[in-house]
Order: structure tokens, then sequence, then C-alpha cells
């Protein structure tokens, strides 16, 4: 999850690619400007080769501050972890 976090600060789309499942990744990524501010990891747990990981990313959007609060999912697979998907919470 944290590096997947650092690959939207830094842009890097191939490895976000490379760690999507690909029975969800999409066939093309395109990143927005933002300006990620932070990140907390509120829950993580994996049982065998499943994990889900909660969370909270700080951002700006145009001058904006928001926070996106995720419940996501992840397989592993030969060793590596995969974003399956996830589900974005309300904010509290």
């Amino acid at each position: 999850m944290r590096s997947r976090y650092s690959a939207y600060v830094v842009g890097l789309i191939d490895y976000l690619l490379a760690t999507w499942h690909p029975s969800t990744a999409p066939g093309e990524l395109e990143l927005s400007p933002v300006k990620w501010l932070g990140l907390e990891v509120r829950h993580a747990e994996a049982t065998g080769d499943a994990g889900v990981v909660e969370f909270v990313a700080r951002c700006r959007v145009n001058g904006r501050a928001q926070r996106m609060h995720e419940t996501s999912r992840f397989v592993r697979q030969d060793g590596r972890w995969s974003y399956i998907d996830g589900q974005v919470m309300a904010e509290d």
C-alpha cells in the first residue's frame, strides 16, 4: 500500500499498473494533477494470500484540501501483492 501511495506521489504510472491485479486493472491510467500530502494507514491485515488495508490519504486538488478514505483489497501471487479494488468510504 505504501509503495502504491508513493508511486501516486511521484507519478509512476508503470509501477501502479504493474501492481494492479490483471482482473481489475485499467488498460491505461492517467493521473490528475493532485498534490499528495500524507498517508495514514488505519488498519491492515492479511489472511493467507488475501489482504485488506484501510487508509486515509490527504491531498490538494486545485488548491483545495481533500481526504480519500478507502478500504483496499489485495491478493498475493508469486510472492507479490497486487491491488484488486477499493471501497471509498464517507468521511466522518
